[in-house]
């Protein structure tokens, strides 16, 4: 049975699906599946054992240049990609207009989420078969029963397993003993402040901790240095890394401190000791999920705000700055010791 999953992005809800593809391979090892995903996150998708081919979409580029999309034949490519067969079943397991409309455009019975489910309501118009998924779930327990709902077998009640070997992730840091910080997001609500991240820097050093600082754009690479100045015998700001070496990295942390950001699942995903700082988003729905995993929620009267500016202009006295660093790396002495 051939499977043309869509969920095209981001990289925390790509992760998110991984449970759910897991329990298909156990539940029904028929199903081979063909997953369109945006293109900056086809390797995410070999990570999953039943998925026989991965169909790179360039939805965010496109959307920016669409004269030159349609000219250059790169979407006329992936029509023919996404039609050169029947599928046996089309899921949507995103809910929104932009994969409801990839889904309709292949051939094949279309499934997603139910009015009263998808995120956003319109999308499950295009749908032949729709389900309903509670939407005050988890994110990973809302595509797994989806997944379950689609092809008929028991909503799995035991815990998510990502299927991520940490050993198949070769690490480009030397050192044996080290911390690594996620600094990057893309709200700036859900950013933690930099003198925290500087402390807690000075913290780790203190105990004995290496730091070392990832980063994915020129803005991420400015901060991650000035957190490093703060204490340049203790930090090292990695190169750039590709998605498989930032798996490396993250696999042979003792430990991964994060904000908002989707490597915060990968870390998860892969067992390694995480602690993630919550804010204008609500990490009940949406938070990290893994064995050694640890949420906190910073305080405010409006959390989970959803807003990428603070609605309260609070500043300094906003809800990812009441985290301090001292409650951070108490979270982080209490994880690596369980």
């Amino acid at each position: 049975m051939n499977l043309l999953l869509v969920k095209t992005s981001s990289f925390g809800d790509l992760l998110h699906t991984l449970p759910a593809l897991r329990d298909l391979a156990r539940l029904r090892p028929d199903v081979r599946v063909h997953w369109v995903v945006e293109e900056g996150f086809a390797q995410l998708p070999t990570w999953a054992d039943n998925v026989v081919e991965v169909i790179p979409v360039a939805w965010r580029r496109w959307r920016k240049h669409p004269w030159h999309a349609w000219h250059s034949g790169e979407f006329s490519a992936f029509l023919q990609r996404i039609r050169y067969q029947e599928f046996d079943a089309i899921l949507d397991a995103q809910g929104l207009i932009k994969s409801a409309l990839i889904a309709r455009l292949a051939n094949g019975v279309r499934h997603g989420p139910d009015y009263a489910s998808a995120r956003e309501k319109g999308a499950s118009f295009f749908y032949q078969t729709t389900h309903r998924v509670p939407t005050k779930l988890h994110a990973v327990t809302r595509l797994r029963r989806l997944f379950a709902h689609a092809f008929k077998y028991p909503e799995p009640a035991d815990d998510p397993d990502f299927g991520l070997d940490p050993a198949r992730f070769i690490s480009p840091v030397v050192q044996k003993r080290y911390l690594c910080f996620l600094h990057g997001t893309t709200w700036p609500t859900k950013h933690w402040p930099e003198t925290h991240w500087q402390n807690l820097a000075q913290r780790a050093g203190e105990a004995g901790w290496r730091v070392v600082l990832p980063w994915g754009n020129a803005v991420e690479k400015s901060r991650a240095q000035s957190i490093a100045a703060s204490a340049p015998s203790v930090c090292l700001v990695l190169p750039r890394l590709t998605l498989e070496q930032l798996a490396g990295a993250l696999a042979g942390a003792g430990a991964v401190i994060a904000t908002d950001t989707g490597p915060a699942h990968l870390a998860a995903a892969l067992g390694v000791p995480t602690v993630a700082l919550y804010g204008p988003t609500p990490a009940e729905r949406i938070g990290i999920v893994g064995r050694a995993a640890a949420r906190l929620t910073g305080r405010c009267k409006l959390a989970p705000c959803r807003q990428r500016r603070c609605p309260l202009e609070q500043g300094r006295d906003g809800c990812m700055h009441s985290l301090s660093p001292e409650q951070v790396w108490q979270t982080v002495g209490e994880i690596t010791c369980a």
